[in-house]
């Protein structure tokens, strides 16, 4: 919203929200989003915030971890990951926290890296992503004019799930509780669902490009 006020734009006809991690991001590896590269525990998508990865990985307690990773990452073995890290504190680099968190969980079966999952966590715990999504959202609505749609992508099922409940939310006239006898929320619904299911990739679209793998579309219309 504030960068459409910046440049005069009052209402859109179109919002496209692309989130998580960007290729690029990943790819410029000082940043400390990737595992794949040495580099500071950073992980700040807005390199002028304070908080970075290190502070997380370094200050937070092993319960608040665990309770990060496992929530964040939805990984199973967040408590002997956070065991294991807070064993092996302080960590400074991408690599050793990589190697501590596979170290704590075992080397890889298939594809997926075993610290794929709390770099997640830790990356949208220094960024406050859900929050963010969730206000963002909310902002993209009240931006469009009636009968503008707003279409966002997401890449894991967290995004996924905030996306799909938001949207349905604000497809309701009513969002009381359902034992609740009469309407008294006062909510109006201000948009409709275009895609009742998510859409995903076709299977040319992945072969093209395989990052597009985990994406995950869904669109609304403004009312």
């Amino acid at each position: 919203v504030s960068l459409a006020s910046d440049r005069g734009i009052a209402q859109a006809d179109g919002v496209l929200m692309d989130l998580g991690i960007s290729s690029l991001q990943v790819d410029v590896g000082r940043r400390g989003f990737s595992f794949r590269r040495e580099a500071p525990l950073d992980m700040r998508f807005d390199e002028s915030q304070t908080a970075t990865a290190a502070d997380v990985v370094n200050g937070y307690s092993e319960q608040d971890l665990a309770n990060a990773i496992y929530r964040y990452g939805e990984e199973r073995g967040s408590r002997r990951i956070a065991r294991a890290i807070v064993r092996a504190r302080p960590l400074h680099t991408t690599t050793q926290l990589a190697e501590v968190v596979a170290r704590s969980v075992g080397r890889p079966r298939g594809r997926i890296h075993p610290a794929t999952k709390t770099f997640q966590a830790i990356r949208m715990v220094v960024n406050g992503e859900l929050e963010n999504i969730e206000a963002g959202l909310g902002q993209a609505i009240q931006l469009l004019e009636r009968g503008g749609r707003l279409a966002v992508v997401s890449y894991h099922s967290l995004e996924d799930r905030l996306v799909k409940t938001t949207l349905r939310r604000e497809s309701r006239d009513c969002v009381c509780p359902p034992e609740t006898p009469m309407c008294v929320c006062g909510h109006t619904a201000s948009v409709r669902l275009v895609n009742r299911k998510v859409i995903r990739p076709k299977e040319e679209e992945v072969a093209a490009n395989p990052r597009s793998r985990s994406a995950r579309l869904r669109v609304a219309e403004r009312t």
